[in-house]
């Protein structure tokens, strides 16, 4: 690779790593909107069904990132990183604009469910392509020794979409009464997501495209090539990245919009609390990409494994507490053991795939896992403590996911080494 492909600009990597953004933003405003989203578009007289209800719109628009995969996948490997970004992001707005817009329940009836959940499965198919597209152009294009840390930045924009997607309806529910927010003011933050598309498209028209091996196969189709001949590294993987998913949607999507209302605190409340703990995920995760350029992949994403196992069941005693610092001090002790997993995994994906497959085999892998632990995790801990009667039933939930992602942990040496057979120069060996 050309030392001009290698070098990237700030202005690049903004660019690239925009989207993440508004993927984030969306996401999290959805999740801390699923209260007010459940009585407008799936009305019950059991505020359990309808939240249940909500969340399942949460967990199908992840359902629909494998179908992302194979569509991304394909354009980012065949066509190009950049082209999969631009049809990306603006796909993502044009749901961000439309949720904005639809009418609810008490207007269309049904018909506004059915909507909701069609954009969700656009939104799902289109953002597929985007964390993992962003974050294999900015891996191959960063110099040695700088990959973990240029791969950081994915997650760091991916973290401020969280805060922006938290402080939004925080500020909004301050302003607003409970009755404003409910009759128009949900709308004012997707509203916002369609501008930040418009933004993110404008910084990407200029952005350089990494060169593309060629492939060595039969001409099939990538994702088609992926599923033949890696399925086991894709399956590996979805293990690495089950205890990310899990644990972030264990305590900023589930904890807040249920959790935090059963001990009494109020929705503003838990999204400052949930805000300030975000910000303190996305300033730490420039620390984890340093620490891993320096002391590998495997030592960092081991030491983020233990805390979490450590510090699982204090943290959410700690989160059970009445008091506002009891809360707080719980979520942040396992936003910081999962924090390694966010700023790490697009570097780790991204080295361990082919180079000619790059694309196709890390949005599989990463989708999957969304689609099948991410998305699904509000529904299923709402559904366990609901039917167990225990309140611990999602700490163990995540303990259980961090468990079977430690063997590949240690195998990530190897598995990166293997794909060097295959790499471009200048994806080296780097756990």
């Amino acid at each position: 690779m050309s030392e001009q492909k290698t070098k990237l600009t700030p202005r690049a990597i903004v660019a690239a790593s925009s989207g993440n953004v508004l993927e984030w933003y969306d996401f999290t405003v959805y999740g801390f909107l699923a209260p007010t989203l459940a009585t407008l578009f799936f009305p019950s007289e059991d505020k359990l069904a309808s939240l249940l209800s909500a969340f399942a719109v949460l967990a199908v628009g992840y359902a629909a990132r494998p179908v992302g995969s194979v569509i991304f996948g394909h354009i980012g490997d065949r066509v190009g990183r950049k082209a999969a970004l631009m049809i990306s992001v603006l796909l993502m707005g044009g749901g961000s604009f439309s949720i904005a817009a639809l009418p609810t329940y008490e207007q269309v009836g049904l018909t506004a469910a059915f909507l909701l959940v069609a954009i969700r499965i656009v939104q799902g198919i289109s953002v597929a392509g985007e964390y993992t597209a962003s974050g294999v152009l900015l891996v191959e294009q960063a110099g040695e020794g700088r990959k973990a840390m240029t791969g950081a930045w994915v997650a760091f924009a991916m973290m401020w979409g969280c805060v922006l997607g938290s402080a939004v309806p925080a500020g909004l529910s301050s302003i607003l009464s409970s009755e404003q927010m409910t009759d128009w003011g949900w709308r004012i933050p997707f509203a916002l997501g369609g501008l930040v598309a418009i933004f993110s498209a404008i910084l990407r028209l200029n952005l350089t495209e990494s060169e593309r091996s060629e492939d060595p196969g039969d001409g099939t189709s990538p994702v088609i090539q992926s599923l033949r001949d890696h399925k086991a590294l894709i399956g590996q993987m979805v293990l690495l990245l089950i205890p990310t998913a899990v644990i972030y949607f264990v305590i900023y999507v589930y904890a807040v919009s249920y959790l935090s209302s059963e001990a009494g605190f109020s929705s503003a409340s838990a999204l400052d609390i949930t805000t300030i703990n975000l910000i303190v995920m996305a300033l730490f995760v420039p620390v984890c990409g340093l620490a891993a350029d320096r002391f590998g992949l495997r030592p960092v994403f081991m030491a983020g494994a233990i805390a979490t196992l450590v510090l699982a069941g204090p943290s959410w005693w700690l989160m059970h507490r009445t008091d506002v610092f009891s809360v707080f001090a719980g979520q942040l002790g396992l936003t910081l053991s999962s924090t390694a997993g966010w700023a790490l995994s697009v570097t780790a994906l991204t080295l361990t795939a082919p180079a000619h497959l790059r694309c196709s085999v890390v949005a599989l892998g990463y989708n999957i896992c969304m689609a099948v632990f991410g998305g699904t995790t509000p529904m299923i801990a709402t559904y366990l403590v609901n039917r167990t009667g225990d309140d611990y039933a999602p700490v163990y939930y995540a303990v259980a996911a961090t468990l079977v992602a430690i063997p590949v942990i240690w195998r990530l040496p190897k598995l990166i080494e293997r794909a060097g057979q295959f790499a471009t120069p200048g994806t080296a060996n780097a756990a």
